[in-house]
């Protein structure tokens, strides 16, 4: 009987990851100044259960760049992925930790070895959800 009941708590909680991890997906957006400008991002986000994909689209000095993100993953309510850049012909991993918190998830970039930054990024809702709220 306890193993039976323990299943069913195990079931439920894997339940309850699967859907508080769902809330990711979307678009994220946000603004943030760095040692190497302004920068302006959008991120596309896709959950899957606890793996994330997605892209990163980045704006600094007028130039764009789409980056793919990779070793995404989602435990709970918190939310880890990495942008891998190009900087001056050097390979530099900018890494992720974030925790959802409704609409905005509150992340620690650090860009390699070289900086750490606090950043938010806010959801952006979708036409048809702007166009029901304006009504």
């Amino acid at each position: 009987m306890l193993k039976l009941h323990l299943a069913t708590l195990f079931a439920f909680a894997a339940t309850l990851t699967a859907l508080h991890a769902a809330d990711v997906t979307g678009k994220w957006k946000s603004e943030f100044d760095t040692q190497v400008g302004h920068l302006k991002y959008m991120y596309e986000l896709k959950a899957d259960g606890q793996k994330l994909t997605g892209k990163a689209f980045r704006e600094i000095d007028g130039t764009k760049t789409t980056i793919e993100i990779i070793e995404g993953k989602i435990k709970g309510d918190e939310v880890s992925f990495v942008e891998p850049i190009k900087f001056h012909d050097q390979d530099v991993r900018i890494e992720y930790k974030g925790k959802l918190d409704g609409d905005q998830i509150k992340f620690t970039r650090k860009v390699g070895d070289l900086a750490t930054t606090e950043i938010v990024a806010k959801r952006e809702k979708e036409k048809a959800e702007k166009a029901a709220d304006s009504k």
